[in-house]
C-alpha cells in the first residue's frame, strides 16, 4: 500500500490554509484539475457540477444545479462533493495545496456569481484556492478515527 501513489496522495492530503507563493499556476495544470472534477461520478449521470478556473489568483469555483434524477431524488450535493475530492487529490498529486471553502462563501456567492456573469440555475457552492504553499504544510495527524468510524461485519466491531 505504501507505494500506491493514489493511496499515498489520499493519506497525505491535508487542508492547507496558509499563504501561497506568487508563482502563477500554468493553465495546463488548471485544465487537468478541472478535468479531474468533470471525471467524478454523478448521481443518475445528471452531471450537476460545473467549474470555472480563475487564473490570477488561482481559484476553482464550483457550481451546482438541482436536477432531479430518474429515481426522483436529487444528487447535486454528492455530485459536487465527489468532484471536489477528485480535484483536491489532483491538486495534491501535482504538488500544489488547497482547502475546500464553503461556509463563509455563502454570504458572497451571489456577488461572485454576478461578477463572473454566471447564469441561473447555476449556484456557486464552493471554491478551491490552488497554489504552491509559502508556509509549512501541516502533516496529517494520526488519530484513532479509523477505529471510531470504520468497522467490519457489524457496528463497532
Amino acid at each position: 500500500m505504501s507505494d500506491n501513489k493514489t493511496l499515498s496522495t489520499i493519506f497525505n492530503r491535508t487542508s492547507y490554509r496558509g499563504s501561497f507563493k506568487p508563482d502563477p499556476i500554468p493553465r495546463e495544470d488548471l485544465t487537468a484539475i478541472l478535468k479531474a472534477g468533470v471525471a467524478a461520478p454523478s448521481g443518475c449521470n445528471r452531471q450537476t457540477a460545473s467549474f470555472m478556473a480563475v487564473d490570477d489568483p488561482a481559484l476553482i469555483l464550483v457550481f451546482t444545479q438541482e436536477i432531479v434524477g430518474v429515481d426522483g431524488h436529487y444528487y447535486h450535493v454528492q455530485d459536487y462533493s465527489a468532484a471536489m475530492e477528485n480535484m483536491l487529490l489532483a491538486i495534491k498529486s501535482m504538488g500544489y495545496e488547497s482547502c475546500w471553502f464553503e461556509g463563509n462563501l455563502r454570504k458572497y456567492a451571489k456577488e461572485i456569481s454576478d461578477f463572473f456573469h454566471i447564469p441561473d440555475p447555476l449556484k456557486l457552492v464552493c471554491l478551491l484556492p490552488v497554489g504552491t504553499p509559502a508556509d509549512a504544510v501541516p502533516q496529517r495527524k494520526e488519530t484513532d478515527a479509523f477505529k471510531k468510524r470504520a468497522w467490519f461485519n457489524g457496528f463497532g466491531i
